[in-house]
């Protein structure tokens, strides 16, 4: 017999950025462990894809489009997640850009600063503000999830901008962990270390990067988004009903040496 509070069975998981990486993983674990999954992101087709992949395992499965940096779309693609799912348990913003490369801090214009900063912080800030109310007004708890980085504790020169994001976000975290506790609801980040997904797709095939990077990976592979799913089983789930604020590294050991 399983651990009966790992069972999502009633519940609902709405993961932005959730149709390839890190997001796809949590959302087939979650959708495995019986809940109902809501994913959003920007591109229709991996959107489709990866709604028939979920919905192989027999739950509700809703794909939507949407621009986390846009306000009004969050909004709009909350409310529609709640008339199609009927709730959201667990939020896990894991929507996210990474920095275009830069020669120099001394060089970043404020174009791109703000590019990163509206989708990893401002849109982390929309769909938690909308989630949270949604919780709160709901009753019974939930759980905030967002995906930061190691970026965020160790130095990232030349991704100051990606960097303040991700920190941004654990800052974020433990104030919303405290301030929501007393209604139940629950907030982590997730800090990833390097993580094979489109987004580092062309600094894992850098075999000079490769060559400095896998050494220092005590695993010595590079994670996948199904690295992310018994985290995120976890954290909606019962077993974590008196865990919040938490701050979880998942990085092979790569910060450790």
């Amino acid at each position: 017999m399983g651990y009966k509070p790992f069972d999502l069975t009633g519940k609902v998981a709405l993961v932005t950025g959730g149709n390839s990486g890190i997001g796809l993983g949590m959302a087939q674990a979650v959708a495995e462990a019986g809940a109902d999954v809501a994913i959003w992101g920007t591109n229709t087709e991996k959107n489709e894809t990866a709604r028939a992949q979920l919905a192989a395992t027999g739950r509700k499965v809703l794909a939507l489009a949407c621009d986390v940096g846009d306000e009004a779309a969050v909004e709009r693609a909350f409310a529609e997640t709640v008339e199609k799912l009927g709730r959201v348990d667990g939020c896990f913003a894991n929507a996210g850009v990474s920095g275009r490369g830069q020669k120099s801090f001394l060089e970043m214009s404020t174009e791109e600063w703000n590019r990163v900063l509206r989708v990893n912080l401002h849109g982390a800030f929309y769909t938690f503000r909308t989630a949270a109310k949604h919780m709160v007004e709901r009753g019974g708890g939930g759980v905030l999830v967002g995906t930061a980085s190691l970026a965020a504790v160790e130095a990232a020169p030349r991704g100051e901008h990606y960097a303040a994001t991700k920190g941004g976000m654990i800052s974020m975290v433990r104030a919303m962990a405290v301030e929501f506790a007393r209604y139940g609801v629950r907030a982590h980040s997730i800090l990833p270390g390097w993580i094979e997904t489109n987004m580092t797709a062309n600094a894992v095939a850098n075999p000079k990067f490769h060559g400095n990077v896998m050494p220092r990976i005590p695993m010595r592979r590079w994670g996948e988004g199904d690295d992310f799913g018994g985290i995120a089983v976890y954290l909606m789930s019962a077993a974590s009903k008196y865990h919040t604020g938490d701050t979880f590294v998942i990085d092979g050991g790569y910060s450790l040496y």
